[in-house]
């Protein structure tokens, strides 16, 4: 009997390996570095959002991964201090973006026999958002990419990008399980688009990246981690 799901679609960033807290973590020193050339009353908090809010005004520019992250650091230095910010502090962001990407790839529980799974049945399909260099970086040194049938990295995650994807790389996106940590990008575009999407939850996601669930479609899924994708799958057919 012919399978149902022939395609497993897998995102990259926190499904698979460590990411957002890398983020956090230079955001934090953003707030340090950034703290003696704000006012007195501007918290860590306001800083935050501060960043938080040019990084979404330039993700038509810059896209998604660290470089951007990075120029939304050092636009926002430039504008809380009116343009007063030194060098020397512009200079430490850029090393701080720069030392995120030689950060090395940790893989998340259950990444690498989830993908291994996959691949014994299906064809098996890596899509991520984020700066090309870097993510091939990433996969290259997360030493599971061997397993994948294809890779795609796009500039956004949307219903026809997906449609477009399984039908290039598989049979179609109705035949397609796509799983991820994000529910804006990995899960409702897929179940907009007719396929399966797994929700595989994280610890640290993005602000920018969450969603309401599906929950009324019969294609949302949920797992608590990548160990219960192979019996999803299975059962999905």
């Amino acid at each position: 009997m012919a399978r149902r799901i022939t395609t497993i679609g897998f995102d990259a960033d926190d499904t698979l390996w460590h990411n957002e807290r890398f983020f956090r973590v230079t955001q934090d020193r953003f707030a340090e570095l950034l703290m003696d050339h704000t006012p007195d009353d501007m918290g860590p908090e306001e800083l935050d959002r501060k960043l938080l809010d040019a990084e979404k005004r330039n993700l038509g520019t810059y896209g998604y991964g660290v470089k951007g992250f990075t120029l939304s650091m050092i636009e926002t230095a430039i504008d809380l201090t009116e343009g007063r910010v030194p060098a020397s502090v512009i200079k430490e962001l850029l090393e701080a973006g720069q030392m995120m990407l030689s950060f090395p790839i940790e893989l998340l529980p259950h990444a690498r026999t989830a993908v291994e799974a996959a691949a014994q049945d299906y064809r098996v399909v890596l899509i991520t958002k984020g700066d090309l260099l870097d993510q091939e970086r990433k996969l290259a040194q997360s030493g599971l990419g061997e397993l994948f049938d294809a890779v795609e990295v796009v500039s956004e995650k949307t219903p026809e990008v997906y449609t477009e994807i399984f039908a290039r790389h598989g049979d179609g996106v109705a035949r397609a399980v796509m799983a991820g940590n994000s529910m804006r990008s990995d899960v409702v575009p897929v179940v907009e688009a007719g396929g399966h999407g797994v929700y595989v939850p994280h610890g640290l996601v993005w602000e920018v990246e969450h969603a309401e669930p599906p929950v009324d479609s019969p294609r949302y899924h949920e797992i608590e981690d990548l160990s219960a994708l192979p019996d999803l799958i299975a059962q999905l057919g």
